[in-house]
């Protein structure tokens, strides 16, 4: 029993001795690749040298290279910069770069920003859009062409001339529409939104204050039948009252002379019979 427990603390001794060399072996070899490598970096690596920055990453973080002059660091960070996207592995967690055309991505196979002069359509970036799709230059993507729409019309206005709705027997009236829906860039212009015809209405008698200016004027000229003649001055009067009393005195004498000549004819046609 004694001898069995030695040969099996020299068996486990043997053992121990062999792990400590492996372990010394994949220390010199390390050593060999990185013979800057240091356990103590910082800005999330887990190691790192003086020459090539961060060789490996903590838990969670991302790896990257970036790029300085004609040299690459490596950095760990906790997202991918812009113009890259992120893929985890069991064993390093690292970004990766988009494609040229494309200035954010899900994966190398979808962008979801394009990079100027390029056109957003399902995860690819294009120089020009498909066909029935148009380009929207505010947000690079190609998007549905959208026509105009407008509402029904409205009823027609009341039938109206230079603002009045009475004393005329023609005139116009007037209907409007809405636009519901203004057009994108290669979509179907609106039609008009206004239109105006000639109407005819009854004559009616305009009520106090809706005759227009014309129609006023024309009442005021207008005489009523009774007073026309008193309006018209009498000529004869007219004549009279420019008369001195002298001339009225010789015309009312030769008036009565001539009274007298006519009864002294008939007198004497009297006599001779």
């Amino acid at each position: 029993m004694h001898l069995r427990l030695i040969s099996w603390f020299f068996i486990m001794l043997n053992f121990m001795e062999y792990i400590g060399s492996q372990n010394a072996s994949r220390g010199r070899r390390q050593r060999r690749m990185h013979p800057n490598v240091s356990q103590g970096c910082q800005g999330g690596c887990a190691t790192c040298s003086d020459y090539n920055g961060c060789l490996s990453c903590k838990p969670r973080l991302f790896f990257v290279l970036e790029r300085i002059g004609m040299k690459q660091i490596g950095v760990c960070l906790s997202s991918c910069p812009s113009g890259y996207y992120g893929t985890r592995y069991p064993d390093i967690n690292k970004c990766t770069k988009c494609k040229a055309d494309c200035d954010t991505c899900f994966n190398k196979n979808f962008c979801t920003k394009c990079k100027s002069g390029f056109y957003l359509h399902l995860g690819k970036c294009l120089d020009n859009c498909p066909e029935g799709l148009e380009a929207n230059n505010h947000t690079m993507e190609c998007v549905n062409i959208v026509h105009c729409e407008v509402s029904e019309w409205n009823p027609w206005s009341p039938c109206t001339k230079k603002g009045k709705t009475c004393g005329f027997k023609r005139g116009t009236e007037t209907r409007v529409r809405e636009i519901m829906q203004h057009p994108s860039a290669k979509g179907n212009l609106c039609p008009p939104t206004n239109e105006t015809r000639k109407c005819t209405v009854q004559r009616k008698k305009c009520q106090k204050g809706e005759r227009g200016k014309k129609g006023r004027e024309r009442k005021r000229k207008k005489p009523n039948k009774g007073e026309s003649k008193e309006a018209i001055p009498d000529s004869k009067g007219l004549e009279s009252s420019k008369e001195t009393p002298e001339q009225r005195e010789n015309k009312q004498q030769q008036k009565k002379r001539k009274v007298q000549d006519k009864q002294q004819k008939s007198v004497s046609v009297s006599t001779v019979h």
